[in-house]
């Protein structure tokens, strides 16, 4: 019997996956919950051999607790509705073994457990395609410069910190912005972040 643990916070969500997966003959529904927290109190509990983890819950998201269930005999996987490249290249650095997202066949998600208990990885097809083809489009340098932006220094320590004038800083800031499509310092983050763009 394969027994797992689902981690979503919309409760009608949860109930229908636990119907659901509870139907297949070689599976059990074990425990709830509905944020990170409760679901490494729950694997910890439990021990399921699969935790079924949305990403965005409140408290802890997904991706922390996958990251702090990283090294148990838990097998995660991610079900979300983002195709986000950034939360997938964030997923495999968490030894995430599936990452299916919310409108795949019900049928899918079964098998894929049961590929997942194999030894097998399954992920979306649409996150391999998004990941291969989004490239950073910043500079060397112009990454520097974000990722200082990121840390909280101001365009004087950067200035410092790179030993270049704060009017070349102000020069990066403009061109990082125009590149990446975005108004301000903080959007250039998070997009950044999103992608899987930072070290």
């Amino acid at each position: 019997m394969i027994k797992i643990v689902i981690a979503e916070d919309q409760q009608m969500l949860l109930g229908a996956l636990g119907s659901l997966l509870n139907l297949e003959e070689d599976m059990e529904v074990v425990g709830k919950a509905s944020n990170g927290e409760d679901a490494i109190r729950l694997v910890k509990e439990k021990e399921p051999n699969i935790c079924l983890m949305d990403i965005e819950m409140p408290g802890k998201s997904g991706l922390e607790a996958a990251e702090v269930l990283k090294n148990s005999n838990c097998k995660v996987m991610i079900l979300t509705t983002f195709a986000r490249a950034g939360y997938f290249q964030r997923a495999i650095k968490a030894g995430v073994k599936g990452y299916l997202l919310k409108d795949s066949p019900s049928d899918d998600l079964a098998s894929a457990i049961r590929q997942i208990m194999e030894g097998k990885r399954i992920y979306a097809p649409e996150l391999m395609d998004d990941v291969l083809s989004e490239k950073n489009p910043l500079t060397g340098r112009e990454k520097e410069v974000l990722e200082l932006i990121a840390e909280g220094k101001n365009t004087s320590e950067i200035a410092d910190e790179l030993r270049i004038k704060a009017g070349t800083v102000r020069n990066y800031i403009s061109v990082i912005l125009d590149k990446l499509e975005v108004k301000n310092r903080i959007e250039a983050i998070k997009q950044s972040k999103e992608r899987g763009w930072f070290k």
